[in-house]
């Protein structure tokens, strides 16, 4: 957990939104950061859920009703996932202990049809969150975001997508703690 707004994030951790950002894509937002480099960064909001379902979105998956998030504002007419346990796909990219991003999706559908994968390992997204160069940094620097080193598992995702903003702060302790309590609208302090 990370207060120094000169800390630099990398791939796996989270970023938090600060408790009153006004955007409206990224109130109480909880990003996965998946890449972060000198040509911009790429991330997925883990506690966004569309109202849309796989089985909806992917012909070759009718048989699988998951749940798809809304990863961010950009590109929300691409699929995208990461999963949990070992490498099963040959292009995912780790990005935390056990944890993988992207991948052939292909080879996804069906290891997910011969049950070699689990869907509940699975969390699907609907566009990206996504930084041009040094526009996360400054983000950071303005305290837009909150960096989160915490392990990202699946326990921590069987929180409610509105509950887990609130739960990774109070276990970052301290001032975050705080924070976590903090009301939508600063008014009503």
């Amino acid at each position: 957990m990370n207060t120094d707004p000169n800390k630099i994030p990398i791939p796996g951790n989270l970023l938090i939104s600060e408790p009153f950002l006004q955007d409206e894509n990224f109130v109480r937002s909880v990003v996965l950061l998946c890449e972060h480099n000198s040509e911009g960064s790429f991330g997925l909001v883990l506690n966004k859920p569309s109202i849309l379902h796989l089985n909806e979105l992917v012909e070759e998956l009718t048989f699988l009703e998951a749940e798809v998030f809304v990863g961010g504002p950009v590109e929300q007419n691409t699929l995208h996932f990461i999963y949990f346990g070992e490498k099963v796909l040959e292009e995912s990219i780790m990005i935390g202990d056990k944890l993988w991003w992207g991948g052939d999706f292909e080879a996804l559908v069906e290891n997910l049809k011969k049950g070699t994968l689990s869907a509940e390992s699975v969390r699907f997204f609907l566009g990206y969150s996504g930084w041009g160069p040094g526009q996360l940094s400054d983000e950071l620097s303005d305290k837009t975001w909150i960096i989160c080193e915490e392990k990202i598992d699946e326990e921590i995702l069987d929180n409610s997508p509105e509950e887990l903003w609130k739960v990774l702060l109070k276990n970052m302790g301290g001032e975050f703690k705080v924070i976590a309590n903090y009301p939508l609208d600063p008014r009503l302090n």
